[in-house]
């Protein structure tokens, strides 16, 4: 009888009898996303999972979640849960993002508990952070279980990602900048295992202002990346916590010294360069500025789009226009969350002609939803204004006090002036509205923190 050739046998005879040239390559494919170029990989990815390999699968699900776009983590969580079926590393996968999903189920979140459990017990130290961010976020679930008590447990057992855990709790608790010096502490001890700390190490000194440790630091890590032993998207890291004002003291020179030295290899490093002449003019010209948005479009960065269509939004090096900014953050969209803010804006503010109330709703809430805080303010303005649509009071209130967590003068004169006027009638629904809103944002920030160290964790491990 003959036998059928199935799967990857299959392939393999195909490829064979194609010849090497045009094929998709893992190993390319693996390179492509460590160095952020996610066009080439997930166009060897999905040519390889069209073909039944599962390690491309979980490579393909692997891109799908570093976007925001609900669609594509329920793209990624499917792509995971066929790959489990013979994958121990989409099984890990899978537990670290349904440990991180947005409204998971009671069953969900067991089962992440059990398959990331799972995963440590056959040696996967970095499921320990997941499973902390699990017992932190959903203590009703796991009553008998303390995250904190659990990550000092793993600490004082001699593991060392349990420290990195630890970290991730208190950037997932707010504590962060309480407990500057321990972090810098448990990341040095890290460091050579975990390429990430260099990027914690880097945000630590600029906080504390430490020039003569952020120096020794860079020496560090440049050696390191020479060596191999730290990536390209670490370097990047680095460079933006570098050129980050709301940190410390900026050090753009410094920034784009290392930028300058990953770029030709590592695309994304294009983008963060025209960021840095955007942020700091006196870094070079608008010529270099769209050479460098070239360069990250030609491969496929989204962060590229969001920049060009900035600098058509806001003229700041452009001539001003619309329907150019609109159709490079169209572009960006899903991709970049604050190319959601600025389609609203330009929606709400009628710059393409008109007032689009009901597409500038859509876009600003998406944002705010996301973390953009100034997209609040944008929308007490819309409600409270009513151009293009009917002012509601309500709304406008709910949304103003949301935008005082900027503790802007001008949102907080929005919100005073707009708690004043609000009716007694509908004061008690208005606050309903309002810790409503608070209680979903402040589940999708914890989850937005944990997806984030997901992510983090996917770019450390081998592929």
């Amino acid at each position: 009888m003959r036998q059928r050739l199935q799967g990857p046998a299959l392939c393999l005879l195909s490829l064979a009898l194609a010849g090497c040239a045009g094929l998709p390559d893992q190993r390319l494919a693996n390179e492509a996303l460590k160095n952020g170029d996610t066009a080439t990989a997930q166009r060897n990815y999905q040519a390889l999972a069209d073909l039944g390999y599962t390690e491309a699968q979980v490579g393909l699900a692997d891109i799908w979640m570093q976007s925001p776009d609900a669609e594509q983590l329920k793209q990624a969580e499917a792509t995971y849960r066929e790959a489990a079926k013979t994958s121990p590393r989409a099984q890990a996968r899978l537990g670290r993002l349904l440990a991180s999903k947005p409204g998971a189920t009671e069953a969900e979140l067991h089962e992440a508990q059990a398959l990331l459990q799972q995963a440590f017990a056959n040696g996967d130290a970095s499921s320990l952070t997941p499973l902390a961010m699990l017992y932190l976020q959903h203590p009703q679930s796991f009553p008998q279980i303390n995250a904190q008590q659990q990550i000092s447990q793993w600490r004082a057992a001699g593991y060392a990602q349990a420290g990195l855990a630890q970290v991730a709790l208190y950037r997932l608790d707010g504590t962060y900048d309480q407990h500057l010096d321990e972090i810098a502490s448990i990341c040095r001890q890290a460091l050579s295992a975990n390429d990430s700390c260099y990027v914690e190490l880097a945000t630590v000194y600029q906080k504390q202002g430490n020039t003569q440790q952020q120096a020794e630091l860079i020496q560090q890590l440049q050696s390191a990346y020479s060596r191999g032993s730290a990536s390209a998207q670490k370097v990047d890291g680095v460079a933006r916590v570098l050129a980050d004002a709301t940190l410390g003291t900026p050090d753009p020179d410094t920034a784009k010294s290392l930028l300058e030295r990953i770029a030709p290899a590592y695309p994304a490093a294009w983008v963060s360069l025209a960021q840095l002449l955007y942020d700091f003019p006196d870094q070079g010209d608008v010529a270099q500025l769209q050479e460098y948005l070239d360069n990250g479009r030609a491969a496929d960065q989204p962060r590229a789009e969001l920049l060009l269509g900035k600098l058509y939004y806001d003229g700041k090096w452009l001539t001003p226009d619309a329907q150019k900014a609109e159709a490079h953050f169209l572009r960006a969209v899903d991709q970049e969350v604050a190319a959601d803010y600025y389609l609203g804006q330009l929606y709400r503010r009628g710059y393409l002609g008109q007032v689009y109330p009901q597409k500038a709703l859509d876009h600003l809430l998406k944002a705010a939803r996301n973390g953009q805080n100034s997209a609040d303010f944008a929308i007490a303005q819309l409600f409270s204004q009513g151009k293009g649509t009917q002012p509601n009071a309500m709304n406008a209130y709910v949304f103003s006090q949301l935008a005082t967590l900027q503790n802007t003068p001008q949102a907080n004169e929005l919100a005073a002036q707009l708690d004043e006027q609000l009716p007694a009638e509908q004061r008690a629904g208005a606050q309903r509205l309002l810790q409503k809103e608070q209680a979903l944002r402040a589940t999708l920030s914890q989850n937005a923190v944990a997806v984030q160290a997901l992510q983090a964790e996917n770019g450390e491990e081998a592929l």
